[in-house]
């Protein structure tokens, strides 16, 4: 009994927690999602949510994303939009510029999508010996029904098709069309979808 009132107390604390974090960061949504675990957003950019979002944040929420929670960081100037009906498990979205998630999509475990650098490719410009020009940015379209499966990373400028797939663990460089399954590193195509 006493391990069941501890767990309902910090569920309610999340919850909490989630709430004011939610609204502290202006996120702007259709409907409130359902959230298992504890958000990490940061970040001034604007953060849009659809209808029926899921997010599973957390070690108790979905095993399979290792050790971590959903860490959303919108930049200044930047946006980040997010349809309805997905779920997203123990992922990293990194936007600095957009990032666009369509309906129906799903988020394995512990997914990364940066849409940046986030410095500079130049070893002089990293090490600071030469002035450092602000990293290459491009953003990021993942249109309605694609499924990334767990660990993949999705890096800036790619658009991955309505209903692809990637395979676990894949790092998706450049753009896939609609309606195939990719998978490696770095993605390559495996076959269509019927």
């Amino acid at each position: 009994m006493i391990k069941y009132l501890t767990k309902n107390r910090l569920v309610l604390r999340y919850a909490i927690f989630n709430w004011l974090l939610i609204k502290f960061r202006k996120v702007e949504y259709q409907e409130y999602p359902k959230i298992s675990g504890k958000l990490f957003i940061t970040g001034r950019g604007k953060l849009k949510l659809g209808k029926n979002i899921r997010l599973n944040s957390g070690i108790t929420s979905n095993p399979i994303g290792g050790d971590s929670r959903i860490v959303i960081s919108v930049a200044e100037n930047a946006v980040l939009e997010i349809g309805d009906n997905c779920g997203i498990s123990n992922s990293a979205i990194i936007c600095n510029e957009k990032i666009i998630l369509g309906n129906n999509i799903y988020l394995g475990g512990g997914v990364k999508i940066y849409d940046s650098d986030f410095h500079s490719l130049n070893v002089s410009e990293r090490t600071g010996s030469k002035k450092s020009d602000i990293p290459v940015k491009a953003p990021v379209f993942i249109e309605n029904g694609c499924f990334i499966g767990a660990h993949s990373i999705i890096l800036k400028g790619v658009t991955i098709g309505e209903g692809s797939i990637i395979g676990a663990g894949s790092v998706v460089a450049k753009s896939i069309p609609s309606g195939e399954i990719w998978g490696g590193n770095p993605a390559k195509f495996i076959k269509k979808l019927d």
